[in-house]
């Protein structure tokens, strides 16, 4: 089952939810596929990268965000496996604004987790997922050095002009 799917299942079900209303983003999503596919497989291709640093500026509350990261790691693993190398750990870290509320989007990492497990053999057990919330602006330093190895932002550079 696709992880959209299985994390609109778990979030509100009204007419004004996120879930109900985040076609958009998914658009925005989809035509950056390509582009991420071919950056981490430049990436994997000339590093070897035991655990991977990985950001999303401006994540927002809902699947959507999730939903990139589980295609991500599926790039990672399949482009590890291709150059016969292990799979490294993921450490993901959800950026936004301090006024975001990053409960809605922890909410969703029991079925993510569950999915990761079930679906893509990824456990937490074996610590090869970390997520973490980093409230703030991306107009300053949020990182320390040499801590990311792929940063993306769909739907939040329209803020750049603002």
């Amino acid at each position: 089952m696709e992880v959209v799917q299985v994390l609109h299942m778990n979030k509100g079900n009204g007419d004004t939810s996120y879930a109900k209303n985040s076609t958009v983003q998914r658009k925005i999503i989809s035509f950056g596929k390509t582009i991420i596919e071919e950056a981490l497989l430049e990436l994997s291709s000339n590093y070897d990268i035991d655990s991977m640093g990985i950001a999303d500026l401006g994540c927002s509350t809902g699947p959507n965000t999730l939903s990139v990261i589980s295609q991500i790691m599926d790039i990672v693993r399949a482009t590890s496996g291709h150059l016969r190398r292990p799979v490294p750990e993921f450490r993901l870290f959800f950026n936004d604004l301090y006024s975001n509320d990053f409960n809605s989007l922890f909410m969703l990492l029991p079925a993510f987790y569950k999915m990761l497990k079930e679906e893509k053999g990824i456990g937490l057990a074996s610590s090869q997922c970390f997520i973490s919330g980093v409230p703030g602006s991306f107009y300053g330093r949020l990182f320390p050095s040499n801590s990311l190895h792929f940063v993306y932002s769909f739907s939040s550079l329209h803020w750049l002009s603002q």
